[in-house]
């Protein structure tokens, strides 16, 4: 029996790394056909408006455009977040995270 859930629960297991795959494999293509710009530009443009490390980042489809979603940390430790037009590498956004403290 134990077996069996095993079995059961791994598909579940599985499912995102297979997102995380598709994501790649999507900005990719996304690259390729030259609808995004390289990462490397839109970091750049990320940490020209504010120095720090970029602790995580999403490529959305939003209102039929790409958007770099990301997080930065600055190095006094100031969390924000951004939207970054991929295709130009236009910052839209920039919004400052409050400490819950």
């Amino acid at each position: 029996m134990k077996r069996l859930v095993f079995i059961l629960a791994l598909p579940l297991i599985a499912t995102p790394v297979l997102a995380d795959r598709d994501d790649h494999d999507r900005a990719r293509r996304a690259l390729a056909a030259g609808e995004i710009l390289p990462l490397s530009d839109i970091l750049a443009a990320a940490t020209e408006l504010r120095p720090g490390r970029v602790i995580e980042i999403d490529l959305e489809r939003d209102d039929g455009r790409w958007v770099y979603e990301l997080e930065l940390v600055t190095p006094q430790g100031r969390l924000y977040e951004m939207e970054i037009d991929a295709a130009s590498g236009e910052v839209l956004e920039v919004e400052h995270e409050e400490d819950d403290d």
